[in-house]
């Protein structure tokens, strides 16, 4: 099984490729980048790609909406530092076959990369029982975003400016900035200080 590592950390990569090349008949192929990503999955035709959704200068998943045209059946499973339902069921909903947090077992990463090289699905335990309470709990505010919507809402708690997340989504500054005030609107906050401020409290929930 050829596997593709996308995560812009070293450290990320080598723990990982240390993990997998464990495994039996498994070549492990490296991209620090988005752009890097893309070229060698055309060129190695990747079983499973572990994708981060914080890259540099794009967003993950923009790469997964790529990877996607290039192959309908592609097999990506998410590993982010983000562990929000929100965050998971988007990502699903795009198209990605599993999510696991960095902070995961060694032992759930391995069988999270065997389920879904082998084409099944799989959601990190903590995250899959989140996902249940979100569903059928409270209701999210960030339910009320489109995909779209949520990309931008990250980037911003992650402290990018408009044109930096306009790059990173392949999209105008202006979309950037009306798509802000659509956010605002419909999270009930005024100034986009606030809204930053709303995406801090989301994340240490």
């Amino acid at each position: 099984m050829k596997i593709l590592i996308v995560d812009d950390h070293v450290i990320v990569r080598e723990g990982a490729r240390r993990l997998l090349s464990a495994m039996p008949d498994v070549a492990v192929f490296e991209a620090s980048s988005a752009r890097e990503g893309l070229a060698l999955f055309k060129t190695i035709r990747p079983n499973l790609v572990l994708l981060d959704l914080n890259l540099p200068n794009s967003s993950g998943l923009e790469l997964l909406r790529r990877l996607q045209l290039e192959d309908r059946a592609v097999r990506v499973l998410v590993l982010s530092m983000h562990a929000e339902p929100i965050y998971v069921s988007r990502t699903l909903e795009a198209g990605a076959r599993g999510y696991i947090s960095k902070t995961a077992s060694a032992d759930e990463l391995m069988a999270a990369v065997r389920e879904v090289g082998a084409g099944g699905r799989y959601v990190e335990r903590e995250i899959a029982a989140q996902l249940v309470v979100s569903q059928y709990g409270g209701v999210d505010p960030l339910q009320k975003l489109t995909t779209r919507e949520v990309d931008i809402v990250r980037l911003i708690g992650e402290g990018k400016n408009f044109s930096t997340i306009a790059e990173a989504l392949g999209i105008t500054y202006k979309t950037v900035a009306n798509a802000c005030s659509i956010i605002k609107g419909k999270l009930g906050v005024e100034r986009t200080s606030d809204l930053i401020r709303l995406t801090y409290q989301m994340q240490d929930r």
